[in-house]
């Protein structure tokens, strides 16, 4: 098993929720750059074993209604929204 970020997958989850209520670029350029925004703002959760990612991911779900994740992903919304990188 690889080494990796739980929180990566709680972002692009929660983020693809989000993007369906927003008019704007959806390609995968601005989806990467959200969610780069998103996970700089936020603590990783690494797992390096099965094991730890089956326990990791009962997390999930309570991470998932974070309100410092929600926040993340709007502010990165936000920013790419107004000032898309692939102009």
């Amino acid at each position: 098993m690889k080494l990796k970020n739980l929180m990566e997958e709680v972002v692009f989850n929660v983020m693809d929720d989000y993007l369906q209520e927003e008019e704007m670029c959806k390609c995968d350029r601005c989806k990467m750059d959200i969610a780069g925004i998103a996970l700089n703002q936020l603590p990783s959760k690494y797992v390096v074993t099965e094991k730890g990612e089956a326990y990791g991911k009962t997390d999930i779900i309570d991470i998932q209604k974070n309100v410092d994740v929600i926040a993340a992903i709007m502010a990165g919304i936000t920013r790419v929204k107004a000032n898309p990188s692939h102009k």
